[in-house]
């Protein structure tokens, strides 16, 4: 499958608020990585491969009070990444 960064907007109080954004994350199947970016590390950035965006923000809702899907948009492979495959 072809990896895709999802971008959620997500209600953030404290620091508590954070970590539980970023574990809520990181526990949905196909994460490889999250990371909180912003002014004030109100948005989730997730990059996964088959994650379920639409989902992903309705369980960071419940557990932060509101959450919305900004973007989701295809990871485009870099020029030069040979994918394993070696010459010879």
């Amino acid at each position: 499958m072809v990896q895709q960064k999802i971008v959620i907007k997500v209600q953030v109080r404290c620091d508590k608020c954070r970590s539980k954004a970023m574990e809520t994350a990181a526990d949905t199947d196909g994460v490889i990585s999250v990371s909180l970016q912003g002014k004030y590390k109100d948005t989730v950035v997730v990059t996964g491969d088959g994650v379920d965006s639409a989902s992903l923000a309705k369980r960071l809702g419940k557990k932060l009070g509101h959450a919305s899907l900004e973007t989701v948009e295809e990871m485009k492979e870099k020029p030069g990444v040979d994918n394993g495959e070696t010459k010879g």
